[in-house]
């Protein structure tokens, strides 16, 4: 690893959970000028999923952040005049496409490889790229079928093809059509004077590095490190030349980085009080979690039901800054059902009740149905807030 100099600065544990807060949009009023867009700049990734309970997790992230902002506005904000694109970042992530250089080193590693798990016929990646310049943009079904007629992973070659021409950045995903990728060339989809691979892996890294630190405000090397799926060597390596500055904070126990920018002034403002998609970026990582807000985090939608504690699909409810309670939501026609709710107190009853109901509202349900809570006492709260808030 790499030495440490000496910290700039030592923050207490509530100092860095607010700073975490703040730069990942939390904390203070949301800037609803910059809308969907400012929100996707600000975090630098917004992971993408194909679970949808209550809506896509790429449409939760800004609704976190920004209240009930119009599910058709998000796509469109993403996806329209080349503002993004879809490429591996910490997963399956849209991306600003300010950011496209900085993922020209991922792009070379991905060109080395020989092979995709998968054999590509002669020709087959050759006639993508034709078929795409003649009549792009297209879905893999318009290229010729995205399977072979056999189990889900049995990729047709046309398929094979155009995700790997996607990984070597020939070509890119420029929206989502009933959750098929649209294709179409970088040539086309990437402007002029960011369609290049002039930076070379080393300025990638540290870019990289920087907007990680940025996006999350303070973390550790493994925290800053995952947020782009980087090696903690790769980190090592430009740390010293990214910008961010060595902290120490208490109750850390290992070194810890900071934006400068994020130190420079006290956070303030009004907290968010949300339910938060499993993949959001304020808590993507584990152990991150469990040091900045005391709170075990797993998604279990992978876990054999008879083994799920919390639920399918648990979405960590945020409340004057911290994490209190959980709720695993589904929809049955125009309710809202919270087939199980967890509350760390009783004070997080009037936070769950409003989170609760604005969610039903931004998804079109205009009810809410309660079938369990972990403290069966608080239940008839939890209804009698719900019916207050009607």
């Amino acid at each position: 690893m790499t030495t440490m100099p000496s910290p700039t600065a030592e923050l207490s544990a509530d100092e860095a959970r607010r700073i975490a807060l703040r730069a990942q949009g939390f904390l203070g009023a949301p800037d609803r000028r910059a809308g969907v867009r400012g929100v996707l700049r600000r975090l630098g990734a917004v992971q993408l999923d194909t679970i949808s309970v209550l809506a896509r997790s790429h449409e939760l992230i800004p609704y976190a952040r920004l209240g009930a902002v119009g599910r058709k506005t998000v796509d469109a904000a993403y996806w329209t005049q080349t503002h993004a694109f879809e490429y591996w970042s910490h997963a399956a992530c849209i991306l600003p496409i300010e950011e496209w250089p900085h993922f020209a080193f991922r792009r070379r590693a991905y060109r080395k490889r020989p092979q995709w798990h998968h054999d590509l016929p002669d020709g087959a990646y050759d006639a993508v790229i034709k078929q795409l310049r003649a009549e792009g943009p297209l879905t893999a079904t318009e290229l010729g079928g995205a399977k072979n007629g056999g189990e889900w992973w049995d990729w047709s070659a046309s398929k094979v093809a155009v995700e790997r021409a996607l990984m070597y950045g020939e070509v890119v995903c420029t929206e989502r059509r009933g959750w098929k990728r649209v294709y179409d060339l970088a040539e086309r989809a990437v402007p002029d004077d960011l369609l290049h691979d002039e930076l070379d892996d080393t300025e990638c890294l540290r870019r990289l590095v920087r907007l990680a630190g940025q996006a999350l405000g303070v973390g550790t090397r493994a925290d800053i490190a995952d947020y782009h799926r980087l090696k903690g060597e790769q980190f090592d390596a430009v740390v010293a030349d990214s910008g961010l500055v060595p902290v120490r904070v208490q109750g850390w126990d290992k070194p810890a980085w900071a934006d400068p920018e994020a130190l420079a002034s006290v956070p303030r403002g009004r907290h968010r009080t949300t339910l938060l998609s499993p993949f959001d970026s304020l808590i993507w990582e584990r152990a991150r979690t469990e040091r900045i807000f005391g709170f075990t985090h797993r998604l279990e939608a992978y876990v054999p039901k008879q083994k799920r504690i919390h639920g399918y699909f648990a979405m960590p409810l945020l409340a004057g800054g911290r994490l209190v309670g959980r709720v695993d939501p589904a929809r049955e026609g125009t309710t809202l059902v919270a087939k199980q709710v967890s509350l760390a107190s009783p004070k997080a009853v009037a936070p769950m009740a409003e989170a609760l109901r604005e969610a039903a509202e931004w998804v079109g349900c205009d009810a809410v149905r309660i079938e369990r809570v972990d403290r069966p006492e608080l239940a008839p709260e939890l209804v009698s807030a719900l019916a207050r808030l009607t």
